[in-house]
C-alpha cells in the first residue's frame, strides 16, 4: 500500500478522477496515525473549527502547479510544514507534474526517499514528517495527444517540444515512482456493470491492507512500501523462474537498484491483493508492465 503512482494519458481519460478517489479507497488511520496527522494540521492551524476528535480519514491535498518550492516542502525564515508534511500518512496529488517548476519536482526527491523533510537554517536543523503517498497525472506531451490513438486530434507537438516537456521530471524522480500507468483514451464508455464496483475494490484494498499489518506487527512496519534492507530479502522471495525474469527485465531496460526494488515491493503487494503469500511470475510481469517510463527510456 501507499505506493507512489503516476498516471499517463491524453486528456478526458480520467487520470485526475482516479486519483481523487484514492482516499476512498484506502484504509483508514490507526490510532497513533490519526494522532500524528492531527497533531500536524493542529500547529498549522488547519483544523476545522467544527472538528471534534481525531482525524480519520487519510488526508488529500493537491497544490496548484504554481506553488514554491517552501510551499510544497517546507521552509521560510522560521521554517514551516509545506504540503509534503500536510499530506502526512494520506496522498499528495499532483495534476499534471510537469507543470509544476523543476526546482519543486527535484526538491521531492529527499521526502520521498527518507520520508521526512530536512531544513537547515543558521539557528538549527528542523525536521518535518513526510510519509506520503505520491498520487500524479501528466499528458504524454504538451498538446496532450502523442501516441494517444485519438485520430481526430492529432498531436500538434514536434520531437524537441515532446522530448522538453517529459524532461521536466528527471530519472531519479521517475524512478520512485512504484506504478507509471498509462490510460489510453478508451473508444467505448464502460458499463456499470463492467469491471468491479468501488465496495469491492475497497473490500480488496482492506483485506490486503489487513495482511500486511499481520505480516509486520512485530517489524516496525505496516506496509510493502517499507521494505527495506533484510526485510525485502526476507518477504519478497521469488522462485527461480520470477527471478529470471526480473534480471531479464533489469538487463534489458537498464534498470536501477532502486527501480529492481520498487518492482518487487509491488510484486509483493499484487500478490497480497490477490490473496496470496507467495509471489508468482506473473506477479513480477504485471509489477513490470507499472513501469511505463522506464519502457519510454529504453
Amino acid at each position: 500500500m501507499l505506493h507512489n503512482l503516476l498516471f499517463v494519458g491524453p486528456p478526458g481519460t480520467g487520470k485526475t478522477m482516479l486519483c481523487r478517489r484514492l482516499p476512498t479507497l484506502m484504509p483508514p488511520l490507526d490510532d497513533e496515525e490519526a494522532l500524528a496527522v492531527t497533531k500536524i494540521f493542529s500547529i498549522c492551524g488547519k483544523l476545522n473549527n467544527a472538528q471534534s476528535g481525531l482525524i480519520r480519514r487519510r488526508t488529500f491535498r493537491a497544490p496548484h502547479h504554481t506553488i514554491s518550492t517552501a510551499g510544497l516542502i517546507g521552509g521560510g525564515s522560521i521554517p514551516k510544514p509545506g504540503e509534503v508534511t500536510l499530506a502526512h500518512h494520506g496522498i499528495l496529488f499532483l495534476d499534471e507534474m510537469p507543470e509544476f517548476s523543476r526546482t519543486s519536482l527535484e526538491a521531492l526527491r529527499q521526502p520521498l526517499e527518507d520520508r521526512e523533510v530536512t531544513i537547515g537554517r543558521a539557528r538549527g536543523v528542523c525536521r518535518f514528517p513526510a510519509r506520503f503517498m505520491l498520487a500524479a497525472s501528466m499528458n504524454p506531451c504538451p498538446c496532450g495527444y502523442n501516441g494517444g490513438g485519438v485520430n481526430d486530434r492529432p498531436c500538434t507537438c514536434t520531437p524537441t517540444a515532446i522530448a522538453r516537456y517529459r524532461a521536466r521530471m528527471s530519472g531519479p524522480l521517475a524512478d520512485r515512482l512504484d506504478l507509471q500507468v498509462e490510460l489510453p483514451r478508451q473508444t467505448v464508455r464502460p458499463t456499470s456493470e463492467s469491471g468491479i464496483s468501488s465496495a469491492q475494490a475497497r473490500e480488496i484494498v482492506m483485506d490486503a491492507a489487513e495482511r500486511q499489518r499481520s505480516r509486520y506487527a512485530k517489524h516496525g512496519i505496516h506496509w510493502n512500501s517499507q521494505l527495506q534492507g533484510p526485510l525485502l530479502k526476507k518477504f519478497t522471495r521469488l522462485s527461480s523462474d520470477a527471478e529470471m525474469l526480473l534480471q531479464q527485465v533489469y538487463d534489458q531496460l537498464g534498470l536501477s537498484f532502486r527501480a529492481h526494488d520498487r518492482i518487487l515491493k509491488m510484486s509483493r503487494t499484487i500478490a497480497d491483493l490477490a490473496g496470496r503469500e507467495s509471489i508468482r511470475s506473473e506477479d513480477v510481469a504485471e509489477a513490470i508492465s507499472y513501469r511505463c517510463l522506464d519502457q519510454v527510456a529504453e
